[in-house]
């Protein structure tokens, strides 16, 4: 059996769209074994609602495409997929399957394709880098794609960092917070986007977050995103206001991330209480950056 282990993934990171991402630790599995026939997929975990367990498993599809690049037809498939990542709340779920399928493929194939060869397919299948390379390799990645060419920098992160994750019961898809983006944007945001971006790069590797209140605003994408997103002022507010240094919308929504820096507990108690009177339910989950990216776990 394969068991191949993939972290959750931030996009954006604020004023990075499109272009900046971070792996978390929280973590799908995929469990993969070659049978005589037929294709046999169950489920696990805490998010498992609305995953397929036919052909049209993203998981499976993706295994499916790597194999037909190399020419190789598996006898069959059992596929077990521990599910801890939600779906479309802006933590890479998609990016997770592609990656793990990806790599849950490669490992049956003996390990034929080199990484560059996996991230340029997982970019093809996803549409953009910023989600499937920090999957991928860990750490905070800066990756673009030049033509056919998919070009990235990756640098790791203090992973004793604390990151409130304020995940609601709600989902925002992809292509829904896609939509409500302006086709254009003055010479202004643009320059007020790139001064951030290249300084919130600096000051995470740099581990300075002084300035991280500044570093992660953005003015592309997230003052769009937040009409989607209930209460977003009074949850920016209240993370600023009870000591997080940077606070900001994790890829496409609607999770928010905090960053912290002082007394975790009384920041998580003080921000249910602000949260408990919401309509919606948001539970706050207290992570980490992670510098390893997917892992093929021997079993």
């Amino acid at each position: 059996m394969i068991k191949v282990r993939v972290p959750a993934t931030s996009a954006n990171l604020g004023p990075g769209f499109d272009c900046l991402g971070m792996a978390i630790n929280m973590y799908n599995e995929i469990h993969v074994d070659e049978i005589w026939g037929g294709l046999d997929i169950t489920l696990s975990g805490r998010y498992i609602q609305g995953i397929s367990t036919g052909e049209d498993n993203l998981v499976y599809q993706v295994m499916q495409r790597v194999f037909d690049s190399a020419g190789y037809t598996p006898k069959g498939l059992k596929i077990h997929m521990v599910n801890n990542i939600p779906l479309a709340r802006g933590l890479g779920s998609s990016a997770a399957c592609i990656v793990g399928g990806i790599v849950a493929a490669n490992s049956i194939l003996g390990g034929t394709l080199t990484l560059q060869q996996m991230i340029d397919m997982a970019v093809d299948m996803e549409g953009h880098p910023d989600n499937v390379l920090p999957a991928m390799v860990g750490g905070i990645t800066v990756s673009l794609k030049a033509e056919r060419d998919v070009l990235y920098n990756r640098f790791d992160m203090d992973e004793g960092m604390k990151l409130a994750v304020f995940i609601p019961d709600f989902e925002i898809s992809t292509r829904q917070a896609r939509k409500v983006l302006p086709s254009s944007v003055s010479m202004k945001d643009a320059i007020f986007n790139i001064s951030r971006a290249v300084f919130l790069v600096s000051a995470l590797r740099a581990g300075d977050m002084k300035n991280l209140h500044i570093a992660t605003q953005d003015a592309l994408h997230q003052p769009y995103r937040k009409k989607l997103i209930p209460h977003w002022d009074d949850i920016i507010e209240g993370c600023y206001h009870f000591g997080a240094k940077g606070v900001f919308l994790s890829g496409a929504g609607p999770t928010i991330i905090a960053v912290l820096d002082g007394e975790i507990d009384r920041f998580k108690d003080a921000l249910y209480g602000l949260t408990s009177v919401f309509d919606e339910k948001w539970e706050i989950e207290i992570l980490s950056p992670c510098n390893q990216g997917v892992q093929v776990i021997n079993m």
